[in-house]
């Protein structure tokens, strides 16, 4: 090709490139999201998790101006999968499922939320047992955990046993894994189990919808506070809309009707932020329980 004739080629191909950038900018970002795919671990029925989720859901919508959907998973593993595999672009995590997603995704899971009660989190052992009083009065019983790895209803519950030299493998009769705190609580109070492990808020919320008789099942220890709960998203997020989904839950608030529900509904005073150093408390205690 002749270089006048090149040069002329050259130039129609800027002019081709410049006017098709110019098109899809007018058109708008190629690549915008919309919809915000969420996900939760599954520590209570899945008809408890619908219901918790559908006013957040409508509310995430109009703050965020995009369509959000809720998709259960059927297990806590699933869970970690789905956001590690971009399946889901925002997870409802506990302590242990956010470490264990971090270390899968190797570092690119953050958490960005966490309820203000998450910073000081519980445990609770209970019991329909008269004769169990201590910690070391459960050797030789069955017990229940949660899901194997829920933070609240086993990783800690183990922790602190082990910490006070009870190894549940080796000094209980039966170990059994509900895969829920509400089932744990509905195990214990049928008598199937003399005692279980779960998290304090589940507790205090089936005591005070009389879900149960803490006459009849009562709390024998109440572990020592720890951070667990947590929203976690990717960091392949664009910035902008991590944001946006940030600034949502901290604008929640109990003095409007529509925060009240979704608060309450959450068992949260308020929505902060957090971090993933947060969390390094419940890796020592996975891997000292030989978790990780």
């Amino acid at each position: 090709m002749k270089p006048t004739l090149r040069r002329r080629a050259a130039g129609a191909l800027m002019l081709l490139t410049a006017l098709l950038t110019s098109l899809l900018g007018l058109a708008g970002p190629v690549h915008a999201q919309a919809v915000l795919r969420v996900t939760a671990i599954p520590d209570e029925s899945p008809t408890e998790l619908a219901r918790k989720a559908a006013p957040l859901v409508k509310y995430l919508e109009a703050q965020l101006g995009m369509k959000v959907e809720f998709t259960p998973v059927t297990d806590y593993a699933a869970a970690v999968e789905a956001l590690v595999n971009h399946k889901v672009d925002l997870a409802w995590f506990g302590g242990f499922t956010f470490v264990q997603a971090q270390r899968r995704s190797g570092g690119q899971v953050i958490p960005i939320l966490q309820r203000e009660e998450d910073q000081k989190f519980r445990s609770v052992f209970i019991t329909s047992d008269p004769a169990i009083k201590t910690l070391a009065d459960l050797k030789g019983k069955d017990v229940s955990f949660g899901a194997q790895s829920s933070t609240s209803g086993h990783l800690m519950p183990r922790s602190f046993l082990l910490q006070a030299g009870i190894d549940p493998d080796r000094d209980f009769h039966r170990v059994a894994y509900s895969g829920a705190h509400d089932a744990t609580i509905l195990a214990v109070a049928a008598g199937k189990v003399q005692a279980g492990a779960v998290s304090i808020s589940v507790w205090d919320q089936f005591v005070a919808d009389k879900r149960v008789d803490p006459a009849q099942v009562r709390v024998i220890y109440t572990t020592p506070p720890y951070y667990d709960y947590n929203w976690s998203v990717s960091t392949a997020m664009p910035a902008a809309l991590r944001e946006k989904i940030v600034h949502a839950f901290l604008s929640l608030s109990r003095d409007d009707p529509t925060g009240r529900q979704i608060l309450e509904l959450q068992r949260a005073t308020r929505y902060v932020p957090t971090r993933a150093e947060n969390y390094q408390g419940i890796e020592a205690a996975a891997r000292n329980a030989g978790l990780l």
